[in-house]
């Protein structure tokens, strides 16, 4: 099997995807900007071949480097990144190579949120109602239908970035007056809820679940986006039999295969309303989170499951897992030092977070894992409480 691996050397927790695969006996081709001799030996070796190109943003010289792969080691069989930045690209390749996988029809699925919607709707999901925006008298049309307060996001666009919170007259004035016309904005209701969760996993090659988890937020991203708070979110030990039913429904619904999904849901009382369906794993240090708490190398369980070797059992017990950041702008109550020392026994990492993601989610992640949520929320509580 030939697997072309779209930007094999960053983020550099993903590298390992490439060495796995290359564990099972697939060849491996990669193609990313970065040079040679900065991959380091690991992912070199896991490597048959690797095309640098001088911008991976040039999708016609990623075409050629593709294309000069496909001439020297035969015909295709997967072309994938796992990152939510090239999933737009790794469409179009698979479209214009005819690999296996999302094409340009199907990526549409998730890339846009009012398309995500009606998905969501058809499988039985609960959504909030929601209208597409491309001009002044529809935004004015969607406020007086849907009333305030609304969230106003791009239409194709991804996480918390260039949202806007609707609350009054004016904030729809200053959304108006900042809002760039040739892109198409999604306006909804505003949910009070701050309970945020997800429902994640993997699919095979025919769309079967072959293992799911759940994380609870501790607040929304918008919030921590805008407010620049505290980032955390742990593992649920089991997953709420009505969030699976929800999740299941619609990872049936959006009919992916051989992948991993993250699906985000506000908890609203007892039921959840969907927020969107991400075509990948949750990023940053996610996988590392799933692995520590459910004692898996999810990297190596994807490969042996491409490699048609199946899905393998787990290596130990199932812990709640907990990643949670700091910030360098603030003082807090307990020093880093300090903290590791109290919750050593409970401590597998200490990360610096890569500057894609600093702004969203912070500068220092931890990660902890234990079998009693007290543990779990008293160790927020530590990392998170400010210096008077």
């Amino acid at each position: 099997m030939n697997y072309i691996v779209i930007s094999p050397y960053y983020p550099q927790n993903f590298q390992k995807f490439s060495i796995e695969l290359a564990k099972q006996g697939i060849t491996v081709l990669g193609i990313g900007q970065e040079p040679y001799d900065q991959l380091g030996h690991e992912l070199q070796e896991a490597m048959t071949e690797y095309f640098r190109v001088s911008n991976l943003e040039d999708l016609d010289e990623v075409k050629r480097a593709v294309a000069f792969l496909f001439y020297k080691h035969g015909p295709i069989d997967r072309i994938e990144s796992q990152n939510e930045y090239w999933l737009e690209m790794d469409a179009q390749l698979r479209t214009q190579f005819n690999v296996f996988g999302p094409k340009n029809e199907d990526i549409e699925k998730t890339k846009f949120k009012s398309k995500m919607k009606e998905i969501f709707r058809t499988a039985g999901v609960p959504v909030t109602p929601g209208r597409v925006v491309t001009t002044d008298e529809e935004v004015e049309e969607a406020v007086e239908r849907l009333g305030l307060p609304l969230i106003a996001k791009p239409d194709n666009g991804v996480g918390a970035a260039a949202t806007y919170k609707l609350e009054e007259p004016r904030s729809v004035r200053e959304f108006l007056a900042n809002w760039d016309r040739s892109v198409a904005y999604f306006l909804e209701p505003f949910v009070t809820s701050t309970e945020m969760c997800t429902f994640d996993g993997l699919v095979d090659a025919e769309g079967n679940i072959v293992w799911a988890t759940s994380f609870d937020y501790t607040d929304t991203p918008l919030n921590i986006l805008l407010q620049q708070k505290g980032f955390a979110y742990y593992t649920q030990m089991e997953v709420d039999p009505l969030l699976r039913q929800y999740g299941e429904a619609a990872v049936k619904a959006f009919g992916m295969k051989e992948r991993f999904f993250h699906i985000e849901f506000f908890r609203n009382g007892d039921d959840y309303i969907a927020v969107e369906y991400n075509n990948r794993p949750a990023g940053a240090f996610a996988i590392d989170v799933y692995n520590f708490g459910y004692s898996r190398d999810l990297f190596r369980d994807y490969a042996s499951l491409v490699a048609g070797n199946g899905f393998p059992e787990a290596d130990g017990p199932v812990n709640h897992a907990l990643a949670i950041a700091r910030r360098d702008r603030f003082n807090y109550q307990i020093s880093k030092e300090e903290l590791l020392e109290r919750y050593a026994a409970n401590l597998k990492a200490s990360l610096r977070m890569p500057e894609a993601f600093a702004e969203l989610q912070g500068n220092d992640m931890f990660i902890f894992t234990s079998d009693d949520l007290d543990v779990i929320h008293n160790i927020i509580r530590d990392v998170e409480t400010l210096a008077e």
